[in-house]
């Protein structure tokens, strides 16, 4: 079995968002899809810090210091991108206008609740910037992280044990061994990395899955 590297992950994800899309990349694993995004599809990438019209990472040493992204890494703007107010960009977020947000997450419950802004821990640090938001808003919201922890923990569990940010907002998750969809049924599994097994993956992933794979 071989894992999908966080490029690999970036890259997927961008396959799936389509010509025309509003698109919202969260802090973290997602600003890499930017850099992925196919050459031959407009598709607009906004900020919740006021960007629309984000382009692809700068060239190192041509870095704007006063071009940023809400996570504080420097991004450039294509001909025709815009600034704007921080609440007009809330209001876009909440007015239902992205098509779609990438975000990453701790936990992704098997009926697509997501919980990606606190642990729960005494000692962490809650960072739940436009989050919620962006999960309640966005038409379509895609997970993108590891599928498991560190200590081999499922990130994809039956009940989210830490704080929610959004309850069956999550429409599809990427990780570096699967993609899956949120259905009504259940987590459909539509792709698998290779050398690893339907079987496997549910051991893996500790709840029941369905074998429902993409048509190729």
């Amino acid at each position: 079995m071989q894992r999908l590297s966080r490029d690999q992950i970036a890259a997927r994800v961008a396959h799936d968002i389509p010509e025309g899309a509003y698109v919202n990349l969260g802090i973290g694993l997602p600003t890499m899809v930017g850099a992925h995004l196919p050459h031959d599809r407009e598709i607009f990438l906004h900020s919740e810090n006021g960007l629309l019209g984000m382009g692809p990472p700068p060239v190192p040493g041509e870095e704007d210091e006063d071009l940023i992204n809400a996570g504080k890494q420097p991004v450039t703007l294509l001909a025709g991108g815009s600034y704007f107010h921080h609440a007009d960009s809330f209001a876009m977020m909440r007015g239902g206008h992205l098509d779609i947000c990438v975000l990453g997450a701790f936990q992704v419950s098997q009926r697509g609740d997501l919980a990606n802004w606190h642990t729960g821990a005494p000692d962490a640090i809650p960072a739940v910037g436009g989050a919620m938001d962006l999960a309640i808003g966005a038409k379509r919201v895609f997970v993108m992280m590891e599928h498991q922890t560190r200590d081999g923990a499922s990130k994809i569990v039956a009940q989210c044990s830490y704080p929610l940010t959004g309850v069956g907002c999550v429409s599809r998750i990427y990780t570096d061994l699967a993609v899956l969809d949120v259905t009504p049924d259940g987590l459909a599994v539509r792709e698998i990395v290779a050398g690893l097994s339907f079987a496997e993956l549910e051991r893996i992933t500790g709840i029941p899955l369905i074998d429902q794979p993409l048509a190729r």
